[in-house]
């Protein structure tokens, strides 16, 4: 093969990587951040707020719209022991949800808030811990069948954090599993609400991100290959209402999605040797448009 053929073909591979199907590419997070877990905006800032999951430092990190790392806030009195999203109330406050519980052993998840007045230095103190169990796991960890209590998706919603499970059962249907919990420090029995079917395969369609419209009436819940999309349902069972799934037309691990502004959602995945580590760009207005 010339020399052409192998620039061309690289071209067309950095192509198919960077916008697949409704996806549009922003930027590449920086290198050193190789296990992106969640994206999160705030209502007082500009930047993009990411962290990186379990093995990872107790930080917060502030990316501009280059891809560029502006900041890092070290969150001195807080263990990363699985940090798994991110989410952010009207007043800019950041909520680090430390729920991560691949085995379903833990007995230990918190939410943890950090005041939006320190999210501008380079290290602070949590302003408060919001511990939670859930009241139907009976043992730590259950049989393989029942591991249903590991959490990568949540939001807050009227002052309430909604959290969304992530499947790890050996017989694995898609459900996720809908609970709330009051943001309240106190430990806290997580309230059952509902539950949804996404599909029957793990890689495809566990659920690792979510997030709630600015209005409050859509929600979106992301896996590796697709988003469903809530809305009109009743009161916070966000299952009741329609539901609509998007085939992003691209594979990654795809763990992090927010709301930005102008109905458009964004969304991270890690990276894995030369692919990922990206800040993908879905506008819902554009699908809603050709539905």
């Amino acid at each position: 093969m010339n020399k052409l053929k192998i620039i061309l073909l690289g071209l067309i591979l950095i192509s198919c990587d960077t916008d697949s199907g409704p996806l549009k590419t922003i930027f590449l997070f920086p290198q050193e951040l190789k296990e992106i877990s969640a994206v999160e905006m705030t209502t007082k800032s500009d930047l993009i707020w990411t962290l990186e999951d379990k093995g990872n430092e107790a930080n917060l990190y502030a990316i501009d719209w280059k891809g560029k790392l502006v900041s890092t806030l070290s969150i001195t009195d807080a263990v990363n022991n699985d940090w798994e999203d991110l989410t952010s109330d009207g007043e800019g406050n950041v909520y680090i949800g430390d729920f991560g519980n691949n085995d379903n052993e833990r007995k230990d998840l918190c939410i943890y808030k950090v005041d939006a007045a320190q999210l501008n230095k380079s290290t602070t103190k949590i302003a408060s811990k919001i511990s939670f169990y859930f009241p139907e796991q009976k043992d730590f960890p259950p049989t393989k069948s029942g591991l249903f209590y590991d959490v990568e998706a949540f939001f807050i919603l009227n002052n309430t954090f909604y959290l969304f499970t992530k499947n790890r059962s050996s017989q694995f249907d898609g459900t996720t599993l809908l609970y709330s919990v009051p943001n309240e420090i106190g430990n806290h029995r997580a309230r059952f609400i509902s539950s949804f079917k996404t599909c029957d395969v793990y890689k495809k369609c566990a659920i690792t991100s979510a997030d709630s419209s600015p209005d409050g009436k859509s929600i979106v819940l992301l896996s590796g290959a697709s988003v469903w999309v809530f809305t009109d349902y009743k009161n916070d069972d966000f299952f009741s209402g329609k539901a609509h799934q998007i085939d992003l037309q691209h594979f990654s691990q795809k763990e992090g999605i927010c709301f930005g502004k102008n109905n458009k959602i964004y969304i991270s995945d890690e990276r894995k040797k030369k692919s990922g580590g990206k800040l993908y760009e879905l506008d819902l207005s554009k699908l809603k448009s050709k539905s």
